[in-house]
């Protein structure tokens, strides 16, 4: 049996799946004794944490600085180009002075021309473990935007979240222990609770995208909820139920510079590998994980030979 979870501020919804069908409510006890758990929770009401941002790139205007409410930011020196130049050796000084000193242990890194070339950002990140060792620290060039303050941006509200995303899936462990817990992606799929605690940003509309799913199977013909007679089933248990549909899934975006086809499949293969082994590490099972979709786009008014790529890899869940 598979249980379908929806979190809201009322008490949760959970579903059971099994044959085919689901069946809502589900008792405290039969829920403990599923094979695996998915949860659905949307993450724009939740609290969030101070963020320490470094930004590495050249000197900017106060308004077009890292945006981090209660937090604290810096701006040090370093990055690269879009095509990987270096534009300036980083100042590894500053960034241990800021990382000693903000008193802060959430941390958003992102450095110019890091969906290229991460050496800046990995550089920072090994600073600030030496200096704060219960850090935990968000990488810019994770999520692959180009466009750098829309990568922090991503990168802030992530390391935000990740206290919350922490606690969420405490509480899902300690209310259903030994079953194995998945969430719900927001554009689609599921990732392990591992991976909701690294990357929570992922999971951010994780109940809206289960709710869609959910409505699309119910009106499909394809699945079925049953509810005590006269009962209408609500959102949260439909939310559930899509939770329950859900697969492992992952996404590797990359700014990659090939001159040539052999230079453009190698970045292939490895765009590949990745994805491959994040959708592992998302709760895949490593002989079920496979490649779903490539997407290559050439990137308008720069260089030739710059290309935007996503990988999106599924699997079969491990668990049940």
């Amino acid at each position: 049996m598979i249980i379908g979870v929806a979190l809201g501020e009322a008490a949760p919804t959970v579903v059971a799946v099994g044959d085919g069908a689901a069946t809502w409510p589900v008792a405290r006890g039969a829920a403990r004794n599923a094979s695996r758990a998915c949860v659905a929770a949307d993450l724009g009401g939740a609290r969030t944490a101070p963020v320490a941002a470094i930004r590495v790139g050249g000197p900017c205007p106060e308004a077009l600085g890292p945006v981090v409410g209660s937090g604290v930011a810096t701006i040090v020196r370093g990055g690269h180009s879009v095509t990987g130049r270096p534009l300036a050796p980083l100042d590894t000084g500053a960034v241990r002075r800021f990382a000693a000193t903000c008193g802060l242990v959430d941390f958003a890194v992102t450095a110019t021309g890091s969906p290229m070339l991460a050496d800046h950002e990995l550089e920072v990140a090994a600073i600030v473990a030496a200096e704060v060792p219960q850090a935990r620290i968000t990488l810019s060039y994770e999520f692959g935007y180009p466009g750098l303050r829309e990568r922090e941006a991503d990168a802030i509200r992530n390391a935000a979240l990740g206290p919350e995303a922490g606690r969420i899936a405490d509480e899902v462990a300690r209310e259903l222990p030994g079953v194995p817990a998945y969430f719900a992606r927001s554009g689609g799929g599921l990732v392990s609770a591992h991976y909701f605690r690294r990357f929570p940003l992922t999971c951010d509309r994780g109940a809206a995208a289960c709710l869609a799913r959910g409505r699309a199977a119910l009106r499909g013909g394809g699945g079925r909820v049953e509810a005590p007679n006269g009962v209408e089933v609500p959102d949260g248990v439909v939310a559930a139920y899509g939770a329950a549909l859900g697969r492992p899934e992952a996404h590797v975006e990359r700014i990659v510079q090939a001159r040539g086809r052999a230079e453009l499949d190698r970045v292939l293969r490895d765009a590949r590998d990745e994805a491959l082994t994040r959708v592992v590490s998302a709760g895949a099972a490593p002989g079920s994980a496979g490649i779903e979709e490539i997407t290559v786009n050439p990137l308008s008014y720069l260089p030739d030979g710059l290309y935007r790529v996503r990988v999106t890899a599924g699997g079969r869940p491990w668990a049940g």
